[in-house]
């Protein structure tokens, strides 16, 4: 016979099974001890009681609810006092191991058994775990409108995330079961985001509900990527090290010089870039609200806004603590408003400090020595590559290092509370440099900027980033790991066209920032604003995007 019935229904059937031998097992242990109650008092005792006398005597004794009349009967007659000893450690008995063991987990399985364990979603995201990385891509999904599912095999977390609003079931990503009931046939992709010895197996078993799923694995090392790939993962992010090289890319070159250097005309403007932090008028505000931008002649080109940068922010985008804005213009009027302007590496040598070396350290300081620029690296431990042995929160290492002669230093340090006190330190010794600084819970961010860091980036933040930017198609999520570029381009073809017809967004990803025009260079444009003949686009984006930008410029002039 052909077992119909669903797994949920297989485990309603079986918690029903085994609360009824449960209460079974209960009612033999009454019944039994009355009958033996009833036989001791006519033996010992020669009282004859009913069989109604007895079941209700010995609840009363394995309950403590109290005892009947019968305490003069157990005084006169030893063996009937034993019997009830007896049954008095038998309900010890039944309250110290049986509850534990056979009640209270029928009691969790009964509410586990609540949980949901399906879903009917299609073309979303599965989640398969739940962290702060994870909360960072969700937001991200949830902004362009695409649905995600967590898959969580702890009961508690499943309650929380589901008064949390969230859509979650409750299951191990590592069985095939739990994959298709995630609906992984009808899913867009796949995020293993566990351990990096667990990942693989979740990927082997998405692989056989769905081998079209786009999957994408998160590890904390490179060692892992190589395995995690032949277990069928599409792409694999190295948490560590893309933050490490995320800490590097900071210390090369800031958001307004590279914008600097793509701007050719000369009309006395300068950039620069400007931290929001706590107690700033701005924070709260969205651009649109905000008088400073447009009157004082002040233009946002762009802004780190957490771990992303966004490009021309819409009016509606607001302005968050510890946003920092990449600006043309007077900037008086910023820093009458609380902003804190960031320091420039122009005039600076071209050397940083990198204070830690472990995975995330060593992954900022190959990129660096990969565009050769010099090092020093400062940690604890005397490790190869370490060229400053020492503790970076004391006065003696931090003269070793030489800070005068350096751009920035990186605190790739494990413990938030020692980069915290080592940033306290550093500006207290040497202002002008910028300090460039990890965080490793993001609840941290803000005290690392309020002792004085210039620069802030959250493992969370930053790996949750990247896996939006892989996962959303066509968004141009740009991360601190992105070697975004601002370019300058003449296209004579798109004359008379509004930014809105050239559509040079869709087209190549790239988003028009502004534009040269008669020794002016024009910024904070509308999609209503008209190319003329003579115009140079200033554009920004990935360097993808930007490669693509060429290409849709050669097609245009052939």
């Amino acid at each position: 016979m052909v077992d119909r019935l669903t797994g949920e229904e297989r485990n309603e059937t079986d918690w029903v099974r085994r609360i009824s031998l449960v209460l079974a097992g209960i009612a033999v242990i009454v019944l039994v001890y009355a009958l033996l109650y009833r036989w001791a008092l006519f033996a010992f005792a020669g009282e004859r009681v009913s069989l109604i006398h007895s079941i209700r005597l010995v609840v009363e004794i394995l309950t403590t609810a109290g005892f009947g009349g019968d305490t003069d009967i157990w005084e006169a007659h030893d063996a009937v006092a034993l019997l009830v000893i007896v049954m008095n450690l038998t309900a010890v008995l039944l309250v110290f191991v049986a509850i534990p063991l056979f009640a209270v987990p029928l009691f969790r399985d009964a509410l586990d058994r609540r949980l949901p364990t399906e879903t009917d979603l299609e073309d979303h995201v599965i989640i398969c775990g739940h962290s702060a990385v994870d909360d960072v891509l969700r937001a991200e999904l949830e902004r362009e409108g695409i649905p995600s599912l967590f898959v969580e095999n702890d009961p508690e977390e499943v309650e929380r995330l589901l008064d949390d609003g969230e859509n979650v079931i409750y299951g191990d990503a590592q069985r095939v079961q739990t994959l298709r009931n995630a609906n992984a046939e009808d899913a867009s992709a796949l995020v293993a985001d566990l351990d990096t010895e667990t990942n693989p197996t979740v990927i082997l078993s998405a692989v056989r509900v769905n081998d079209d799923l786009h999957i994408v694995s998160v590890v904390f090392t490179r060692e892992a990527v190589a395995h995690h790939r032949y277990a069928g993962a599409d792409e694999v992010v190295v948490s560590k090290e893309s933050l490490g090289k995320s800490l590097a890319m900071r210390s090369m070159k800031t958001a307004s010089e590279r914008f600097q250097e793509a701007v050719a005309v000369e009309n006395g403007l300068s950039f620069s870039e400007y931290l929001l932090p706590e107690g700033s008028d701005l924070v709260g505000q969205t651009v649109e609200e905000c008088e400073l931008f447009g009157e004082e002649g002040i233009t946002v080109i762009g802004g780190w806004f957490g771990a992303k940068f966004i490009i021309s922010p819409h009016p509606e985008t607001v302005m968050l603590e510890n946003s920092i804005l990449l600006v043309s213009g007077e900037h008086d009027a910023l820093e009458a408003s609380g902003a804190r302007q960031l320091p420039s590496h122009a005039g600076h040598p071209d050397r940083v400090i990198v204070a830690g070396y472990g995975d995330v350290g060593q992954a900022a300081t190959r990129a660096l020595q990969r565009e050769d620029i010099t090092t020093a690296v400062v940690d604890k431990q005397d490790l190869a590559g370490v060229d400053i042995v020492g503790d970076v929160t004391t006065g003696q290492t931090l003269l070793s290092a030489d800070l005068e002669d350096a751009r920035a230093i990186i605190l790739a340090l494990d413990d938030d509370p020692t980069a915290i006190y080592a940033t306290i330190f550093i500006k207290n010794l040497c202002p002008d440099i910028e300090v460039i600084a990890r965080a490793n819970d993001g609840e941290n961010v803000w005290k690392l900027y309020n002792a004085g860091a210039d620069y802030v980036l959250s493992l969370p933040s930053v790996t949750g980033e990247i896996l939006a930017s892989i996962l959303i198609e066509g968004d141009s999520i740009l991360t601190p790991h992105d070697e975004f570029e601002f370019a300058r381009y003449e296209v004579p073809t798109l004359a008379g066209q509004t930014l809105a017809e050239a559509d040079v967004r869709n087209e190549t990803g790239c988003t028009v920032v502004g534009v040269e025009r008669d020794c002016d260079l024009l910024t904070g444009l509308g999609p209503t604003f008209v190319i003329e003949e003579d115009d140079v686009l200033v554009v920004a984006g990935s360097t993808t995007a930007i490669e693509q930008f060429e290409e849709f410029v050669e097609r245009l002039d052939g």
